[in-house]
């Protein structure tokens, strides 16, 4: 199909080659052999007039064009599929789709491994894929490279709809038996402990409970700084650190580990977990279905 000139598959091959700078990478990403692959670079080099992509030792860099090209082209295929996808019924009975969904540990484990399982019954075909949270979230929804983020309220953008999943709370959780969680637990018994922390994502960022924290000016010593929250428990057992868990995977693990779980001696906001999407995508029979299973399941 073209569009003013424009064969609209080469916009495939432009984004896949903006995202890999390879040739051979971006054949793979889209099904494609190499020479095809080539012979799509060299069509859009002579309708753009531009290079696009220089070679520069095993790499290919982007022209200034092609830099401003990127997120127009992102943001129409985004909508192309988006288009797609809201004028498709869908059965998960017998649908073979995929859902790309970037979350936390948190509610991979406590939420979506038991929602998936569930689902290997009712929608049998359908396949989830989990990504870790990423600074490039925003981006990757725009290029439909996720169809869904869940993540806290605060970590939003207003540029993009959204929709409440689920709420939470922090309990602390320690080794069972640990001195402090025995009784009802003081600020001061939680600071005699040393703490594990969870810093997330490339630009580790604290979690929400140990940001809280340390903006009410509770300085705890820390322990350990860990990735994510399902490796925790591994860090408890074995001593007498403390760290602040959400609820619901601290029940989820405390059931497979010896540990103990006491309400923090101060108040801390509940957790307000969303998901967020691609304007485009509002309206898509599918992914309302796995939002409105995802809710279920919290």
């Amino acid at each position: 199909m073209r569009f003013k000139g424009l064969d609209l598959n080469l916009l495939v091959a432009f984004d896949a080659l903006l995202a890999e700078r390879s040739v051979s990478r971006a054949a793979d990403r889209v099904n494609l052999s190499q020479p095809a692959m080539s012979n799509a670079l060299t069509r859009l080099r002579r309708f753009f007039a531009d290079d696009l992509l220089v070679a520069s030792g095993k790499r290919m860099y982007p022209t200034p064009l092609a830099e401003a090209l990127a997120p127009q082209v992102r943001a129409a295929l985004g909508t192309m599929e988006g288009l797609i996808a809201a004028s498709r019924h869908f059965d998960p009975a017998t649908s073979a789709r995929s859902f790309r969904i970037m979350a936390s540990d948190y509610i991979a484990t406590a939420v979506l491994f038991p929602l998936i399982a569930r689902l290997a019954v009712e929608a049998p075909n359908v396949r989830i894929d989990l990504l870790l949270p990423s600074e490039r979230r925003f981006e990757l929804i725009e290029s439909g490279g996720i169809d869904l983020l869940i993540t806290l309220e605060p970590y939003l953008t207003p540029e993009m709809p959204s929709d409440a999943l689920l709420e939470d709370e922090y309990v602390v959780v320690g080794r069972a038996g640990h001195p402090a969680l025995g009784q009802p637990l003081s600020t001061e018994a939680m600071l005699a402990y040393p703490h594990v922390l969870v810093a997330i994502g490339e630009g580790r960022l604290p979690s929400f409970g140990d940001a809280y924290l340390e903006r009410l000016g509770l300085s705890r010593r820390v322990a350990a700084v860990a990735p994510s929250f399902t490796p925790l428990p591994w860090l408890l057992i074995e001593t007498d650190w403390l760290t602040l868990f959400q609820k619901r995977l601290a029940t989820l693990l405390a059931a497979r580990f010896d540990l103990s779980i006491a309400a923090p001696p101060v108040a801390i906001p509940p957790l307000a977990e969303m998901a967020q999407y691609h304007l485009t995508r509002r309206s898509d029979p599918g992914l309302r279905w796995l939002i409105e299973r995802i809710r279920a399941a919290g």
